[in-house]
């Protein structure tokens, strides 16, 4: 076992400086379980040993009727050993062992128990409860729990057992019979049959009732977690060694240093338990205290014990005599950017975050954190709609996308459908989509002239730099393709050499490939790759030209709905027809309009009077108002 349980508050404390998505930090909290609440002490019947409860409910005291003993205390063998419940008893734990924690714990599974033959006395009222070994009693505090009609678990399986059932809540505090109810009272109210707390709000009685119990002997105040001490070892051959030499006259005896590491013997038998035990040549060796014989530890590690620290050992992976060394340690951590599933979140982050704060209470580090900010990405889903994986069939290879796309295409993808902390959903159609978008770009390419960039486009370039920037740096890759789309799309047929270097330095990150090609063919020295990042010159930026694109997006958004309602009703728009203000014909590029609507997309000021008749109703078109019309 690790001792994790002395970390637990500084580990809980300490969530609070993390850079971490709320959800995981929740997730962390409740691993850790903190809770305050009082240890009630029950007496065994005919005995002087005390059964130790903990609850964070003590306002139901006077409704106890049974306790549930968890399968793995060591209570039990105390309370069946040498009686006739021993056999069935052992039977019961042996089936619970092979239960998830998960389902024990769930409300919406069966609960089961065995009764131990024993009874204790609640101290509040002297009343005999029996005691039960049960499913959902975890080894959390004692590993004994107090049970009674207020809680939905403990009302079924009262009921299952037939064990009678006491209400001591109500909503005005008259006196309800819990044997006539159909389900648990869990609801907050006024306490009836609780001695002098009678009449009182239970929410409000509870710390009073807290130090009644503390005062009266009955029990003590206290604090729990449910944070456990890590269970390391592992009866497997994968894993690492345990580096411990059995004795028979010397005890257990650690591997000495010049001896370590312990490797795993290669040849061994796998079939029946762990092939360790059977590796002869291995398992036997001297004890390094007396040297008599002794045997090898065949228990391995969990293999979370060694992912709990390989950050730092990425820091210095090559070292030979030490695990990492410390200068550069403390030069490359803690880690500036983490990205993981929330799959890790209450196992691999917790042990990795316990591991630091060990190793800098040894003086191996100096932080308290190892990755003091978090970011989580989604799962990729087939087209069924399902998570990718072999078993399901639904798995795109990528060397088959990239035979058939180019891998940048389907990096541009992944990268543009959706937002990276959400799942994503392949598409066939979105691939070929962002397909059309490279072929685009490398085709203007093919023709562009490189001269001087109008006024127009350095804007455009500038903002683009400003805003893509801070789209990378806050994980807004599918914002930052927006933009980086809507660059292209300003782009002239002559640009400056620079300007265009600068577009294909944005473009680097999401198709490293297709930047390099191009990055080549404008005479581009070295590898894109290891350029500078560009930066923005906010005097380049024309707030004319900002407000002209703010117009022109607006009005593709609505062009694009009445499109949409012209479909609806059967038709397909060939032509667009935009009517605007004759100072405002400026403000709209038909070409860029085309492009962003998909159809062609023709411009008029009201006031031209050559201007078409969508309607055509008249052969000698007039002035008329601004509005969208399609043919």
């Amino acid at each position: 076992f690790i001792k994790t349980t002395q970390y637990a508050e500084e580990l809980l404390s300490d969530i609070e400086k993390l850079d971490w998505p709320e959800r995981i930090k929740i997730m962390q909290k409740n691993w850790i379980g903190k809770s305050h609440g009082v240890d009630i002490y029950f007496k065994l019947e005919d005995s002087d040993k005390i059964l130790s409860t903990y609850t964070t409910r003590c306002d139901t005291i006077y409704s106890v009727t049974f306790l549930a003993v968890a399968p793995e205390n060591p209570l039990i063998k105390d309370l069946v050993g040498g009686t006739k419940y021993e056999k069935g008893a052992d039977e019961f734990i042996k089936k619970i062992k092979k239960q998830s924690i998960e389902d024990r714990t769930n409300e919406d599974k069966e609960k089961e128990g065995y009764f131990t033959g024993k009874y204790a006395i609640n101290p509040a009222n002297n009343e005999k409860v029996p005691i039960y070994i049960a499913n959902f009693a975890l080894m959390y505090g004692s590993g004994v729990v107090m049970c009674d009609a207020h809680d939905k678990r403990d009302f079924e399986f009262a009921n299952k057992y037939n064990i009678p059932l006491k209400f001591v809540i109500s909503k005005d505090g008259k006196e309800v019979d819990a044997n006539k109810a159909n389900k648990a009272y869990t609801d907050d109210g006024i306490l009836f049959n609780s001695g002098q707390f009678s009449g009182m709000n239970n929410r409000e009685a509870l710390p009073k009732m807290a130090t009644w119990l503390e005062k009266e002997g009955y029990g003590k105040k206290t604090i729990n977690y449910k944070l456990r001490d890590w269970l390391v070892s592992r009866q497997r051959y994968w894993g690492t060694p345990i580096p411990i030499i059995k004795c028979g006259d010397c005890g257990q005896i650690p591997v000495p240093e010049k001896d370590l590491p312990v490797k795993l013997p290669e040849k061994v038998k796998f079939g029946k338990g762990n092939p360790l035990e059977a590796a002869e040549d291995w398992l036997k060796v001297k004890c390094p205290k007396c040297g008599a014989e002794a045997k090898r530890e065949t228990d391995t590690m969990d293999t979370f014990f060694d992912s709990s620290w390989y950050y730092l050992r990425y820091c210095d992976p090559m070292n030979a005599k030490e695990p990492f060394d410390k200068k550069k340690a403390d030069y490359w951590m803690p880690v500036d950017q983490y990205i993981g599933g929330a799959e890790h979140a209450c196992m691999h982050l917790i042990y990795a975050r316990f591991f630091t704060k060990v190793l800098r209470d040894l003086g191996f580090v100096k932080y308290d954190e190892p990755f003091p900010k978090l970011f989580n990405q989604g799962m990729l889903h087939g087209e069924d709609g399902y998570v990718m994986s072999k078993s399901r069939g639904n798995v795109v290879l990528p060397e088959e996308v990239s035979m058939k796309y180019g891998i940048d295409t389907a990096r541009l993808f992944l990268v543009s459908v959706a937002s990276p902390d959400k799942d994503v959903q392949w598409s066939d159609k979105g691939i070929a989509g962002s397909l059309r978008f490279i072929k685009r770009v490398v085709d203007y390419f093919d023709s562009v002239k490189i001269g001087k960039s109008s006024k127009k486009v350095e804007s455009k370039l500038n903002k683009t730099i400003k805003d893509v920037t801070a789209d990378i740096e806050s994980f807004r890759y599918n914002l930052a393709i927006i933009k980086l789309r809507s660059l292209f799309d300003v782009l002239e047929s002559e640009v400056s050499k620079s300007n265009l270097e600068v577009f294909l330095k944005l473009l680097s990150p999401f198709c490293p490939h297709i930047a390099e090609e191009l990055w080549e063919r404008i005479g581009g020295k070295g590898l894109i790759s290891l350029e500078n990042w560009p930066k923005t010159d906010e005097k380049k930026i024309d707030k004319a030209f900002e407000r002209v694109e703010q117009i022109q997006e607006g009005v593709v958004s609505d062009i694009s709905s009445v499109v949409k309602i012209v479909k609806e009703k059967g038709a397909e728009p060939e032509k667009v027809y935009l009517y605007v203000l004759p100072k405002e014909l400026e403000s709209y590029d038909s070409e860029i309009l085309s492009q962003k609507v998909g159809k062609e997309v023709i411009v008029y000021s009201v006031s031209d009077k050559k201007k078409h008749d969508p309607e055509g109703k008249s052969k000698k078109a007039k002035p008329g108002k601004p509005g969208i019309y399609v043919a």
